[in-house]
């Protein structure tokens, strides 16, 4: 029964997560893409703080972390989900799945670099078959690429390897607060930021909204980036480190 619900955990993980791809793309058809980023954080915080409270979970980090709470609002949040969705409106929602998948790869060499953990050789094969077939998937893209194409994977390969980071970091300051602790507030943060920043410099023009747009950012917020978190928090509680972090 146990690995009946880990698999289903991990379907639902990943299809819920793998699916954010083409809500971006459409999201971004008639919103700007700052501004559809601070809209899908606004939509998820309320429900992320509502569980944070029925679960007593606490808002705010340990003393001596909390400047670190807000480092991953801006560098976990606000850079890289804006540099994400910025990159759909160049790429397609394939291609940005590619590139996002190898997060793994991003966090092992992050994880060396700043860890000074050191690869294993079935690590260091992995990382070496990665790369050569990301690099194979993007040089075939040169053949119809445009400049603007290349910046839209230059923005999703950055938010690959800025998340990488984070993710190395939390794990050198021994950050071990609960997936929802991570997520509520830093969210509602970064959804005021964003939502700010949109409304001033890309000037949103509300009456264009198309309605698939809005549900779209709708389901990024609301679905995927509540239901996903509890999904994943349910997966880490049945199943090792290792299968939660293959999704």
């Amino acid at each position: 029964m146990r690995k009946v619900s880990i698999s289903i955990l991990f379907m639902l993980v990943s299809l819920t997560w793998g699916t954010t791809w083409l809500a971006m793309r459409i999201a971004v058809e008639t919103i700007p893409p700052v501004f559809a980023t601070g809209m899908r954080f606004m939509f998820a915080a309320p429900f992320l703080i509502i569980i944070a409270w029925l679960r007593k979970k606490t808002l705010l980090f340990p003393p001596g972390q909390r400047l670190f709470q807000f480092v991953i609002c801006i560098f976990y949040f606000c850079i890289p989900f804006s540099l994400m969705i910025y990159g759909e409106t160049y790429v397609n929602s394939g291609l940005a799945a590619i590139i996002f998948a190898n997060m793994p790869v991003a966090v092992l060499i992050a994880s060396v670099l700043f860890l000074n953990e050191k690869a294993k050789l079935m690590q260091i094969a992995g990382l070496t078959i990665a790369i050569t077939a990301l690099t194979g998937i993007l040089l075939e893209e040169t053949n119809t690429s445009t400049e603007s194409h290349w910046q839209g994977i230059t923005a999703l390969i950055s938010a690959v390897l800025i998340h990488a980071i984070i993710y190395t970091q939390c794990k050198k300051r021994s950050c071990t607060v609960s997936v929802i602790t991570f997520n509520a507030l830093p969210c509602l943060l970064a959804g005021l930021i964003l939502s700010a920043t949109g409304w001033f410099f890309e000037r949103p023009q509300v009456s264009t909204f198309s309605v698939h747009s809005i549900l779209a950012t709708l389901y990024l917020g609301a679905f995927a980036g509540v239901f996903g978190i509890l999904c994943y928090f349910a997966l880490q509680q049945k199943a090792n480190a290792f299968q939660a972090s293959l999704v």
